[in-house]
C-alpha cells in the first residue's frame, strides 16, 4: 500500500530524481520522460471521463446512459492501468533490487483488444481517416490517444537501449486503438465523424 505523509521533499532540488529501485537519475532521463507521458495521458483521459460524466448527467435513465456508464467504468480501469504501467516503467529490469516490482501483464493487453471488438462492431465502417474533434468527449478521448502514442514511441526508444517489460508497449499499442474507436463511439457512433478529404485545400 502506498502512503504519502509528505508532498514536497526537496529531494529532486538538484535536477534528479528517484526511480523505483532507489537509483538516482536526471529529470530528464528519458525513461522518466517515458512515465511522465504516461501520466500525461492518464490526466487527458480523467477529462475525458469529466466530459463523459457532463453528457451522463443530460440523459434519463437509459441505453446510452447505460453505455456511457459503462465506458466510464471500462476509464477508470484504464487510469489503474496506467498508472501499473508507469510503475513498471520506474523500476528498470536490469536491476534487481526490487524483483517484487509491479510488472504490466499480457493480460491487461487482451482485455482491451476484447473491448475493441466489441465497441468496433457497433461503429460505421471507416472510408478515410477522422479528424479529431466532435463532441468535448470525443475530442478528449483523441488527444489522449496521442499522447498515448508518444509514450509508446518513448517506451520503444528506451527499449532500443535497455530491457523494458515488452507487455508495456503491447498496452499502450492496444490503448491507442482503444481510445480511437471510443472517441468515434462519442461522435453519435461514428456518425458525427469529420473524415479527412485528402487535398481538399489545395
Amino acid at each position: 500500500m502506498v502512503r504519502l505523509t509528505r508532498i514536497y521533499t526537496g529531494g529532486g532540488d538538484k535536477g534528479e530524481t528517484s526511480l523505483g529501485d532507489g537509483s538516482r537519475v536526471a529529470k530528464h532521463d528519458p525513461r522518466v520522460a517515458a512515465y511522465g507521458t504516461v501520466d500525461e495521458a492518464n490526466a487527458v483521459i480523467g477529462i475525458a471521463r469529466a466530459e463523459l460524466g457532463r453528457e451522463m448527467a443530460g440523459l434519463d435513465a437509459g441505453a446510452a446512459k447505460e453505455r456511457l456508464e459503462r465506458y466510464d467504468v471500462m476509464l477508470s480501469r484504464i487510469q489503474n492501468d496506467l498508472f501499473d504501467a508507469g510503475a513498471d516503467l520506474c523500476n528498470p529490469l536490469t536491476q534487481q533490487r526490487r524483483p517484487d516490482a509491479l510488472r504490466v501483464s499480457a493480460e491487461q493487453a487482451k482485455r482491451l483488444e476484447q473491448e475493441i471488438d466489441a465497441i468496433n462492431g457497433d461503429l460505421q465502417p471507416l472510408t478515410s481517416f477522422v479528424l479529431p474533434g466532435g463532441t468535448p468527449a470525443a475530442a478528449f478521448l483523441h488527444q489522449a490517444r496521442t499522447v498515448v502514442r508518444r509514450a509508446e514511441r518513448e517506451v520503444t526508444e528506451i527499449a532500443a537501449s535497455e530491457p523494458v517489460n515488452p507487455e508495456v508497449v503491447v498496452y499502450l499499442n492496444r490503448l491507442s486503438d482503444l481510445l480511437f474507436v471510443l472517441a468515434r463511439h462519442a461522435n453519435d457512433r461514428g456518425a458525427a465523424d469529420v473524415l479527412w478529404v485528402p487535398g481538399a485545400n489545395r
